[in-house]
Formats: structure tokens, C-alpha cells, sequence
């Protein structure tokens, strides 16, 4: 009889370890900036964060902050204010309208971030709004920037670049583009503007090998339209596993193209070894390649 009971005292023991570790471990990888590596150790990841519609910020593993579309005056979805971004150091806007560079002018100004413009007439309109000239880069696409280790490729996009306020010297915002951005770990992310499906990401996949993209998936999108973008990016290109969509409203209005197509869609026409994630607001998902690292839940 006491040696039930001892054996039942220790199942119970080993049940209450075994969902701290959950909770311990489990939720904190969803949320923190800390992985797990096969041997069990902790692991300092760069992060990433969807702030609404198609902000979203990347904290790398040495502190860097790059945001990608800062919109955040006059976004309804918008999960921060203007006066709380208070780091940037790279900040991308990928074309002129007004909800892909948002508030990429103030934030600049702030906080000094190099303003990488992805055509150079959006560069020069960047200048003349205000930003110091040795903040801005003005690119197009083909160009490639190193930021300290932080490596940015520009790409095109099948989209326009028309200006909220055009001026005589900068009436259009140049061609629209898109960015592969390499980190210090090697990981790979392709935000990919609000740009068509193209041919170029075939080329684009077996050339830079993302291991995220984040894909538009605006209101009247087709989704095979994304679907098609995410079997091109997969070629020659075994690190592809994750799917962000943005332009996505948090309630979408009614007979709005939904994640769920989207992702019927990518499974559909490129298979089911890619999946689609649904970030909350400001959750930080941890960013590091590997089978050696997991995200519980996501």
C-alpha cells in the first residue's frame, strides 16, 4: 500500500513539472524573444511583430529595431501610437502611398533610422519632406544594402508608387518595390509590398531562399494569386515554411478575400509544407532557422 501511494505521489510530482514546462516554455516562446534549441537551452532570437495592417517591426538579436510600413496615423488597426515608436534604425517603405510609408517621415526624424526608399524618386520626395539627406537611401530595385550585417535587397513590384502630396521635382514615387531583408542569423524575410504575383519570384526564391513572406492579402485579393506567389518562392528553395498576410484588416468588412482562402489557396497550388500564420497585435514571434527551434501554438 505505501508503495502505491509513493508511486501515485510521484505521477503526480511528474505531471505538475510537466505543465510548468508548459506554461514555462511554451507560452514564453510564443511571446518573448527566447528560443529553444535541441538540447534544451535558450536561444536570444530576433523577433517579429505585426503592429496593423502592414506595419511590422523586427528587433534583431543586437538590438536593432527595422520597421517595414509604418502606418499608424489614421490606421484604424493601428496597435500603437506615433509617439510610442521611440527606436527605429532602418525603416523600409516599399512605394509612395499613403499606407505603405505612413508615418515613415516623422519616425525618421525621431530617431535617425536610415529610410530606405525603394525607388529613388520616393527617396528625393523623402528629402524634400524633410528627412536629413544622409538618412535616406535611395534605391530601386536590384540594389542590395548592408546595414551593419543587416543585409536588404530590393525587388520589383507589380504595383504603382503615386505620392499623397506629388511636387513639381518628385510628381511620382518611382517604381514600387518589395525587400528581401537577410539578418545576423541568417534568416530571411520577403516583404513583398503589395505587389502581383511575377515570374521574378521564381528567380527571387531559388536566389535569396526567404524563410518567411509576408504577402498581401488586401480586401479584393485573389487568393491563387497569393497561392501562385508562394509556389514560386519555393523554388529551389527548401526554407520556406511560413506565410504572413498583410493588408489584412483585424475584422475584415464583409465578402473580403480571407485568411482562410488564402490559405486553401497556397495548399491548393503549392502544397501543404507551408503554413499560414494568424499574429495577434504585437505578439513577437521569434525569427531563427533551423529544426532545432519551434513555436508552440503557431
Amino acid at each position: 500500500m505505501e508503495r502505491r501511494r509513493a508511486i501515485n505521489l510521484l505521477l503526480v510530482v511528474a505531471m505538475i513539472v510537466a505543465m510548468a514546462g508548459v506554461l514555462k516554455f511554451g507560452l514564453a516562446d510564443r511571446l518573448t524573444p527566447v528560443g529553444r534549441a535541441a538540447n534544451g537551452t535558450q536561444i536570444e532570437a530576433p523577433t517579429l511583430e505585426w503592429l496593423g495592417w502592414s506595419h511590422f517591426r523586427v528587433t534583431t538579436s543586437t538590438g536593432k529595431v527595422i520597421l517595414f510600413n509604418p502606418f499608424i496615423t489614421g490606421n484604424a488597426d493601428a496597435s500603437v501610437k506615433l509617439e510610442d515608436i521611440t527606436k527605429a534604425d532602418i525603416i523600409l517603405v516599399p512605394n509612395g502611398h499613403r499606407d505603405e510609408q505612413g508615418d515613415a517621415v516623422a519616425i525618421a526624424q525621431k530617431t535617425g533610422a536610415k529610410l530606405v526608399a525603394g525607388g529613388f524618386e520616393l527617396g528625393s520626395w523623402f528629402i524634400q519632406k524633410g528627412v536629413p539627406p544622409a538618412q535616406v537611401v535611395r534605391s530601386n530595385p536590384g540594389n542590395w544594402h548592408d546595414f551593419g550585417g543587416i543585409i536588404v535587397r530590393v525587388v520589383n513590384s507589380v504595383h504603382g508608387s503615386g505620392l499623397p502630396e506629388p511636387t513639381i521635382e518628385n510628381p511620382y514615387g518611382g517604381p514600387a518595390a518589395g525587400f528581401f531583408v537577410t539578418l545576423e542569423n541568417g534568416y530571411t524575410i520577403y516583404h513583398a509590398g503589395s505587389t502581383a504575383a511575377t515570374m521574378d519570384m521564381q528567380l527571387w526564391g531559388a536566389m535569396f531562399k526567404p524563410d518567411l513572406a509576408i504577402l498581401p492579402l488586401n480586401g479584393d485579393r485573389d487568393p491563387l494569386d497569393v497561392g501562385q506567389m508562394v509556389k514560386l518562392l519555393l523554388t529551389n528553395n527548401p526554407n520556406l515554411t511560413r506565410v504572413i498576410p498583410h493588408h489584412q484588416r483585424v475584422e475584415p468588412p464583409a465578402g473580403a478575400t480571407t485568411i482562410a482562402q488564402m490559405e486553401s489557396a497556397i495548399r491548393s497550388v503549392a502544397g501543404s509544407g507551408v503554413s499560414v500564420l494568424r499574429l495577434q497585435r504585437g505578439q513577437a514571434l521569434p525569427l531563427m532557422k533551423g529544426n532545432g527551434f519551434s513555436v508552440p501554438g503557431l
